[in-house]
């Protein structure tokens, strides 16, 4: 049988390479079509990469923590499968490195939110290392994270073929080293300063990069706007009994999430990015929600989302949250937003200024429920009151379409009443 090679297929539009993180199977082993074969890390999510075809892995060409350029060469196999056998490149042979040709790219490791996605220095893929030696011999891009970190690499535990180690291994060491919980912030000790410098784990240094990634590229303006959320909250109070007797429950930000993609179908321009001096809008409306999971701020996309019902938008947004907390989002899941928004209200803020999530042309937070007096009629009543806080890029809009846009927002989430359909 013919030995072909395995390559890191496409596995999205903006994805441009990956990292192996593990290999799931060995040389030798028998594999079988759509078998779970190598686990991959993009800049979006990671992901099980399924074998292509059926035969035995001969040899796997890249290593734990090789960054790999999409369309790369992976591993080979020995197969009968005639349409993987036709038409494949020539095998690599041990001497060459697998991005020798493909010029210098990018490598990341984690999925953030308005951040953007992580950039950091590339690092050349590591040649394959006999068994023996695995243990003992670590890739560019463990030797880097270490060196940057002081990180004693014969102390991590290796969770790779043979007990390598992976670049994920020392990133689990190095939150585990860095991170100091609030309970013990007390017991720092200053010896005699006036300051003490914590080191900031990996996960914190690249939302740091992306935040002046955001800024420095995007010419950001801001805007709020007050919104009567009364009806809108006794509504929740009254249909929430129908939602638990589904087993699950509502809050307020699904309603807002359905005014917000009805809103973006009359301002095109918040559905757009800036993209070579040039003006791109969007014809799908796919709203991001920034969700806080154990490897920081990430952004599971409801696509569609002008189509869906209020109760189709809870049930998306409740499983797009569990996902992005157990760390189980799909590549789909966290790409191909066209907007952003940001639920800073849950965390009691009243007045936010956002980072936009690069590329796109805005982000809006919804920020908490105060009730409060308000003038109706030249008349004092107490009303549930809320505020939008909204950055825009200035490229793309100015100060009257966005608030045109965020007036739209308010219109519809005060006409919400008790005849507004639910499901």
């Amino acid at each position: 049988m013919p030995i072909v090679p395995i390559e890191l297929p496409q596995v999205g539009e903006s994805v441009v390479e990956g990292i192996i993180e593990k290999w799931l199977k060995k040389p030798g082993d028998q594999v079988e079509k759509y078998d779970p074969l190598v686990e991959v890390v993009t800049d979006k999510v990671n992901m099980e990469m399924p074998a292509p075809f059926s035969g035995t892995l001969t040899r796997i060409v890249a290593e734990e923590g090789a960054t790999i350029p999409v369309g790369g060469i992976i591993a080979e196999m020995d197969t009968s499968d005639a349409e993987a056998a036709a038409g494949q490149p020539k095998p690599v042979q041990v001497s060459e490195t697998i991005m020798s040709t493909m010029g210098v790219l990018v490598e990341s490791n984690v999925s953030l939110g308005p951040t953007g996605s992580p950039t950091v220095e590339a690092a050349p893929a590591t040649i394959p290392t006999p068994a023996s030696q695995r243990r003992a011999v670590f890739s560019p891009v463990v030797m880097r994270l270490a060196a940057e970190h002081n990180v004693d690499l014969e102390q991590v535990t290796g969770t790779g073929i043979n007990g390598r180690v992976t670049k994920k291994d020392v990133l689990k060491h190095l939150e585990s080293r860095e991170t100091v919980p609030a309970s013990k912030l007390a017991a720092i000790s200053f010896e005699g300063a006036e300051e003490a410098v914590i080191e900031p784990s990996a996960t914190r240094r690249i939302i740091a990069q992306n935040m002046v990634r955001s800024v420095t590229q995007i010419p950001h303006a801001w805007a709020l706007m007050e919104v009567d959320v009364t009806d809108l909250v006794a509504l929740r109070q009254v249909v929430r009994p129908q939602f638990k007797q589904r087993g699950s429950d509502i809050t307020i930000f699904p309603f807002i999430i359905q005014a917000v993609a009805s809103a973006l179908r009359d301002h095109p321009y918040l559905n757009s990015t800036w993209r070579d001096d040039k003006i791109v809008l969007k014809k799908r409306i796919n709203i991001g929600v920034a969700v806080s999971a154990p490897s920081g701020l990430v952004v599971p996309v409801m696509r569609n989302a002008d189509n869906l019902s209020i109760a189709d938008a809870n049930s998306e947004l409740r499983k797009l949250a569990a996902n992005a907390r157990n760390d189980t989002l799909s590549l789909d899941q966290v790409q191909g937003g066209t907007f952003t928004l940001n639920n800073t209200g849950a965390l009691g803020t009243t007045v936010s200024n956002p980072i936009i999530n690069h590329p796109q042309a805005a982000i809006l937070s919804t920020e908490a429920v105060v009730q409060r007096p308000v003038i109706i009629n030249n008349a004092i009543a107490i009303r549930s009151m809320m505020n939008l806080c909204m950055s825009f890029d200035h490229r793309i809009v100015d100060g009257a379409e966005a608030s045109s846009f965020l007036k739209s927002v308010k219109e519809r989430l005060e006409a919400i009443g008790p005849h507004t359909p639910v499901f």
